[in-house]
């Protein structure tokens, strides 16, 4: 079999492994052993070890509203909306 078929046929494998195990090509936010965090005030957030509390300046996002993937539906929705330094919800503003 010549190597470019063999390569395709791989690849073919790979893809219909994924397919029947459900594997997700979706990026997780964080790595494992770590949760997402967001910034007080803003739209930044980041990852810290499962062990570990926020960095100052950071919070944890509101329990049911933790994204998950890059993308989803929470992902989306922080890039819009940031928690204020009493932990209520708020709009970011325009350009902010």
């Amino acid at each position: 079999m010549r190597t470019g078929k063999r390569v395709h046929l791989v690849l073919a494998c790979v893809a219909a492994a994924a397919v029947m195990t459900g594997c997700s090509v979706e990026e997780a936010t964080c790595g494992g052993g770590e949760y997402p965090v967001m910034s007080i005030g803003g739209t930044g957030s980041a990852c810290v070890p499962n062990d570990e509390e926020p960095p100052k300046g950071y919070t944890r996002y509101p329990e049911g509203k933790v994204p998950e993937h890059v993308g989803d539906e929470w992902d989306t929705y922080w890039q819009t909306h940031t928690v204020d330094e009493d932990g209520k919800i708020v709009e970011v503003p325009q350009g902010g």
